[in-house]
């Protein structure tokens, strides 16, 4: 098992998920790699960079919410599977309980 200082068989028991000897073992040199890897990156000088969660900035996408004309009722109604009046009508999709 790879001196990851965490316990894969002890996670995976908690977890309920059962994991052979292999896997155990093959998951620990995995996480071992991954812990590694984190170490390195704490070696980056980060100082002058924000935090942020995303790789490249993000903008608002928003649309100022302001009522728009869409069409008329019955060009909606049109492609209805059916309706009654100017409302819907659709299958029942729910059983009598």
């Amino acid at each position: 098992m790879a001196d990851s200082g965490f316990d894969v068989g002890y996670v995976a028991r908690l977890a309920h998920i059962d994991l052979t000897d292999e896997e155990t073992g093959l998951f620990s040199v995995q996480l071992g790699d991954i812990l590694k890897y984190m170490e390195k990156l704490k070696e980056l000088d980060v100082s002058g960079v924000e935090p942020t969660m995303h790789g490249h900035g993000r903008v608002n996408a928003f649309r100022e919410d302001e009522p728009v004309a869409h069409g008329n009722r019955d060009g909606f109604l049109a492609n209805a599977p059916g309706r009654i009046g100017d409302e819907y009508r659709l299958p029942k999709i729910v059983e009598d309980a």
